[in-house]
């Protein structure tokens, strides 16, 4: 049976002189404070890990390599589960506490690791002579793994719901500048976040290379802990929202009740709102014109062998309300532009060959008459210096200014911010190509060809502009993507919303192995050198990089495409009809390419 809708979000929000008695913007040092500190102590662990995989647990390359490419996918996909439990058992802030007790404890036991002699294998120099240096046991690496799983499911239950915790606290209908408010919030929160990324490439990295993994590993352990102990001290302040009991059942039960259903007709959409189910306090009376096949799950065949005396369906799964299959609508709707950001993250996920063309680079800042160098590790800070940069610009200087110039409000779309964001990162492999063309002639030219780990003499600092082009494509089409997904959604799939991206991210990490994997083995045949060779100097890194430009390239055009076939944006339409510009006539008019009538017409009702 259909429940009543929750009303916990009303008993959260009370009036008092129009005025709001949780939430706001004294919530904020917490929201962020938490994400920021895991992400200083989750991303610090990244950029070196795989030195600690080599030394201390002897994994080859290889191997080490895909065992973060696992990782990397895991923490990308824990999110999806965290938003399921979020919004429809735990709620935002059980699931952001319980996560970071998850992390907390997950880099504990790798702090143990470096820590415990016994927990790893004994120190071996393999060039020692009668050395026998044996490989890591199941029950070395038992230990690591479940370290990298606690560090995983935390990371799924933090990223997802952070934002949209935060974004609860500031969402307020009410106010004519609701809008601006959460498009200002997403940009500074992801500002913050990549602060604390450039905090963990710089000074974890650091801390690691020059004092060691013990304190290394217990620096990100103490800082989680600080993270979940503000949280959790916050909690009186925080609005807290109800959840909606089996999202995922629900979305499930559209399709199954449309399947069953799929022989009956549907009503003439102009006389059919009785027709359809909806709850009492529902605004959405009928479902919109676009996928009319699922409207079938909501179609009332037999209203007395369907509804109960109380008015709600006696069977979820052979009908279900108008609100679920717009829910299952909009997920749909949203799945070909999300995967036209799967190819930005493959790009930024060549992290591992980055490093090692910043290790047969000079690193020195000044040249010959410096002493310092930049860690190989460290070069990923331009990418979140540029993100960061691009994120104060556009709302403290872009907007203001072209506001002003243009004598009204200016923003640029989601739409074309997104795009913008995929053409970086197409122009990014294309430098990423050339640049190593110029290193790889260098090191040849210099006699480094049979040498991968001699010094060219060549500036790393010439690898900075793909690192900018990276930070500055996932400026445009990370923040795009989120807030379109936060936009499109219901209130209550907000949590899944805000993991789309990362879930993107995790597919992007394992099909990088499966074109990783490809090229080299393509490259390989009949005794030929990989393009993805050991040896950096006889390898050709720069065709690999020219593979994933051309994907990329196509990958725009792609988005182009996509970008078209959805339609205008909820958040395009509902600005029409609040703001004056356009009579709902005119926007039904306009909607005739692509978006129907019905369609638009729901939305104006439903929002």
């Amino acid at each position: 049976m259909e429940n009543p809708p929750n009303d916990t979000e009303a008993k959260q929000i009370q009036p008092n002189g129009g005025k709001r008695t949780k939430g706001g913007i004294i919530t904020m040092p917490f929201i962020i404070a938490n994400e920021g500190f895991e992400k200083v102590a989750s991303y610090g662990l990244l950029p070196n890990m795989i030195m600690y995989l080599i030394r201390d647990y002897r994994f080859g390359v290889a191997k080490g390599t895909n065992v973060l490419y696992m990782w990397s996918a895991a923490s990308s996909f824990t999110p999806l589960l965290g938003a399921f439990l979020s919004d429809s058992y735990l709620g935002r802030f059980l699931t952001i506490s319980i996560a970071s007790l998850s992390s907390f404890l997950g880099m504990v036991l790798l702090w143990l690791t470096a820590m415990l002699p016994q927990v790893k294998p004994s120190p071996c120099d393999p060039t020692a002579a009668g050395s026998n240096c044996g490989p890591a046991t199941a029950s070395h690496l038992a230990l690591l793994y479940s370290a990298f799983a606690l560090i995983s499911i935390g990371s799924g239950g933090i990223r997802p719901c952070s934002l949209a915790f935060g974004a609860d606290q500031l969402d307020n209908k009410e106010n004519p500048k609701n809008e601006r408010v959460l498009e200002s919030f997403f940009g500074w929160y992801y500002a913050s976040s990549a602060v604390a990324v450039l905090i963990a490439f710089t000074g974890i990295v650091y801390i690691q290379e020059h004092l060691g993994w013990k304190i290394g590993f217990g620096v990100p352990a103490v800082l989680m802990l600080i993270a979940a102990l503000l949280f959790v001290l916050a909690s009186p302040l925080y609005v807290t929202r109800g959840v909606s009991k089996s999202l995922f059942t629900g979305l499930a039960q559209v399709g199954v009740a449309a399947y069953k259903k799929r022989k009956l007709s549907l009503p003439d959409h102009h006389d059919s709102v009785d027709c359809y189910y909806h709850t009492k306090d529902s605004d959405l009376k009928a479902p919109s014109h676009k996928l009319r096949f699922l409207n079938k799950a909501c179609l009332i065949s037999k209203r007395e062998e369907e509804i109960g005396s109380d008015g709600f369906s006696l069977n979820s799964w052979r009908l279900c309300t108008t609100d679920k299959v717009e829910e299952l609508k909009a997920l749909i709707k949203v799945i070909p532009i999300w995967s036209t950001g799967i190819m930005m993250s493959i790009n930024t996920s060549q992290s591992t060959f980055q490093v090692l063309q910043a290790t047969s680079m000079d690193r020195r800042l000044s040249g010959h008459g410096s002493s310092f160098q930049v860690p190989a590790g460290s070069f990923g800070m331009f990418t979140i210096i540029a993100l960061a940069t691009w994120v104060v610009l556009y709302d403290r200087a872009v907007i203001p200014l072209a506001s002003k110039i243009r004598g009204r409000p200016f923003r640029l779309s989601v739409k074309l911010r997104m795009g913008l964001g995929l053409f970086m990162s197409f122009l990014a492999m294309a430098v990423s190509a050339t640049v190593e063309s110029f290193r790889r002639n260098k090191a040849i030219s210099q006699g480094y060809g049979n040498n991968p780990n001699a010094v060219v003499d060549f500036s790393a600092m010439w690898l900075v502009p793909q690192y900018v082009l990276h930070g500055l494509a996932e400026a445009l089409t990370a923040i795009g993507q989120t807030e379109f997904f936060y936009t499109e959604f219901p209130k209550s799939m907000s949590s899944i919303a805000a993991s789309l991206f990362g879930l993107g991210m995790g597919v992007a990490s394992l099909l990088a192995s499966v074109v990783l994997n490809a090229v080299n083995e393509l490259t390989s045949r009949n005794g030929k050198e990989s393009w993805v060779s050991d040896n950096i100097n006889k390898g050709h890194y720069n065709y690999y990089y020219w593979v994933l430009a051309i994907m990329s390239f196509i990958n725009v055009i792609y988005y182009v495409i996509c970008s078209w076939s959805y339609g205008p944006l909820v958040d395009q339409v509902r600005n029409g009809r609040v703001n004056g510009v356009r009579e709902e006539e005119e926007l039904l008019d306009i909607a005739g390419k692509g978006f129907g009538k019905e369609d638009l017409s729901a939305v104006i009702k439903a929002n």
